[in-house]
């Protein structure tokens, strides 16, 4: 059960038909048209929509062609975390595109500069991610980038010390369970194409099964 000053973070990746050449494994995040409007319409329905935190990852094109649109439709907001290296790119959100979802009451996050696993990354390396895509979102949005969302949702002690020391305020997983309103990491819960009606329904309401939340954080990799 959700505990006060919790909440319930949903992620996304990719909507409809690709418009890019996948990287492997990563089509399993991928959602029909039809099977994302119907979990928007779950959360918007949702008794504790308000508790409901959605965010999406990579920064594909369908973030504006798609996902936008249907949460304003619903009085929905969301957070986009982009990779910066594809900006501009075949089936990647445009500098343009950045700013309409800002126009369109969106926020923006880091995802880095390219898809890469922060946890094996040299020092240097890794502000060179950190850094990098948040000066150039900044340049972009013309406002602060506090949130940094950590490709594959992997991450260790370092990691973390070096999204604070980045100036980052929140650093987003993909840990399964519930976040706590002000904390530094949030876990989130992301949909793939194989999650059910029943496992959504237990993340919307914050009743995710420890063995679940065991199995997720399994799949973090995290590593100290």
């Amino acid at each position: 059960m959700t505990r006060a000053g919790e909440y319930r973070i949903v992620n996304f990746h990719g909507i409809g038909a690709p418009l890019r050449e996948l990287e492997p494994g990563e089509a399993d995040y991928w959602l029909s048209r039809d099977r994302f409007l119907a979990i928007l319409d779950r959360i918007a329905s949702h008794p504790a929509r308000e508790r409901i935190y959605i965010t999406f990852d990579d920064g594909n094109a369908s973030d504006l062609l798609i996902a936008a649109p249907e949460l304003r439709r619903r009085g929905l907001r969301a957070e986009f975390f982009v990779l910066t290296g594809r900006i501009g790119k075949e089936g990647s959100l445009t500098a343009d595109d950045i700013r309409t979802l800002i126009a369109l009451e969106m926020r923006i996050g880091s995802h880095g500069v390219g898809h890469r696993d922060w946890t094996r990354l040299t020092t240097s390396e890794l502000n060179y991610e950190l850094e990098a895509s948040k000066a150039r979102l900044e340049e972009i949005c013309g406002c602060r980038v506090n949130a940094a969302s950590m490709p594959f949702g992997w991450y260790n002690a370092s990691v973390l010390k070096r999204i604070r020391n980045a100036g980052y305020k929140a650093a987003y997983s993909s840990g399964g369970g519930s976040a706590e309103v002000e904390g530094f990491l949030r876990p989130r819960n992301s949909v793939r194409s194989e999650t059910a009606d029943s496992t959504l329904d237990d993340v919307l309401s914050g009743q995710v099964p420890f063995w679940r939340r065991l199995r997720n954080a399994a799949r973090t990799k995290f590593r100290v």
